[in-house]
């Protein structure tokens, strides 16, 4: 069973492959979109964290979204 960062991860990854034919910049660009209009805010903030998280396993795709997602979000 995976758990919810892996699951995050595993559905950012998916959505960042649906976009591939766009390139690698454009195709996260779209990831980053896609979240920020579908994922609740707890799950756009968990994600945000898993960047700086030990042992989480990301695609180098996924780190790069998952960062601008970290940047855009205002500071708490």
């Amino acid at each position: 069973m995976m758990s919810t960062d892996e699951r995050l991860a595993y559905m950012a990854d998916q959505i960042l492959r649906n976009f591939a034919s766009r390139g690698q910049e454009a195709a996260i660009a779209a990831t980053l979109d896609h979240i920020g209009q579908f994922w609740d805010p707890g799950m756009k903030s968990r994600a945000a964290a898993m960047p700086d998280a030990p042992g989480v396993v990301l695609s180098d795709g996924v780190r790069a979204t998952f960062m601008r997602l970290r940047d855009s979000q205002p500071a708490s």
